[in-house]
């Protein structure tokens, strides 16, 4: 079911420094923004960081073929039923420890 880590979610208070942070001080490349985020990527992976400013609950986002496809075959708990995101679908999963699994496809493109 699971691919791959397709994005880490990092939260700043200004987009701008952030973005001159992470590519300046670390030296990862803007590949994509909008108003309240920018994805970076990091050398020899196509698995994004995310700066954000919006408060989000889940900072790791595991990527599938397709969302609607994976919750047909999950048998635990779903926190939070797919929504559409500007790439493709969204779901989040909880594993039987009570943590979340927040898994979204790219049925839409990239960015």
């Amino acid at each position: 079911m699971l691919r791959k880590v397709d994005c880490v979610m990092v939260r700043v208070d200004d987009l701008e420094a952030g973005v001159a942070f992470y590519t300046g001080t670390l030296g990862l490349s803007e590949i994509w923004r909008d108003e309240t985020s920018a994805g970076l990527a990091m050398p020899e992976t196509d698995a994004e960081i995310v700066l954000h400013t919006t408060d989000l609950e889940y900072e790791v986002h595991y990527l599938v073929d397709d969302v609607r496809a994976a919750l047909k075959t999950w048998r635990h708990t779903v926190r939070k039923a797919p929504f559409e995101i500007a790439i493709g679908w969204c779901a989040v999963l909880e594993d039987p420890f009570g943590n979340p699994i927040c898994i979204l496809d790219m049925t839409k493109g990239q960015r």
